[in-house]
């Protein structure tokens, strides 16, 4: 599993965790069970979602049940729940053609979260689904390209610093230094 540095908190009131397997014959399945401990990867991702979103006061306590569906499907993962139960179906589809990478596809990408979530925010705003708080100024300029090279580039191999200057012509220093004078011009 990745390193994470959380702080401990014996004060988390965890869900229980259910796992549901609708085709254990299937090479995905054994791919995951090959790369991931489940309830430990699920308490780790609770864990985390907790530290990094809440505090012990503020933390969800209604959640009583989490249950991972691993099935075949076509994408990725999708969720939905209800107050007290919540549902991650994982598709063993996907697994499967991720194999060479599964490890990480599952338990987490090797690149700063901030980069997995800018990607993420880039499509949300290019979808049409922005929140109502994200106001883009006239300036702004979003690059497809680079965010579609970008993405492409983490498919087959590990995360790097110098996956920046490959893609952007500039290292993560010199990109921040730009970002930082674009945002005192009023950028």
């Amino acid at each position: 599993m990745p390193p994470h540095d959380l702080p401990p908190q014996s004060t988390w009131i965890i869900p229980n965790f259910v796992l549901r397997v609708e085709d254990l014959s299937h090479p995905g399945a054994s791919i995951f069970f090959d790369c991931v401990k489940p309830k430990e990867a699920l308490k780790l991702a609770v864990e985390a979602s907790y530290t990094w979103l809440y505090t012990p006061l503020t933390a969800p306590t209604h959640v009583k049940t989490i249950t991972l569906v691993l099935r075949p499907f076509d994408g990725v993962a999708y969720t939905f729940g209800t107050h007290e139960t919540k549902e991650i179906n994982f598709s063993l589809d996907w697994i499967k053609s991720s194999e060479a990478r599964a490890q990480d596809e599952i338990l987490g990408h090797t690149c700063p979260g901030g980069l997995i979530e800018g990607i993420a925010d880039f499509v949300r705003l290019h979808a049409g689904f922005a929140p109502p708080h994200w106001r883009p100024r006239a300036a702004e300029k979003w690059d497809a390209g680079t965010i579609r090279r970008l993405n492409g580039s983490m498919k087959d191999s590990k995360y790097g610093v110098e996956l920046f200057e490959k893609v952007a012509g500039e290292s993560v220093s010199s990109l921040y230094t730009l970002y930082c004078e674009h945002l005192e011009t009023g950028g």
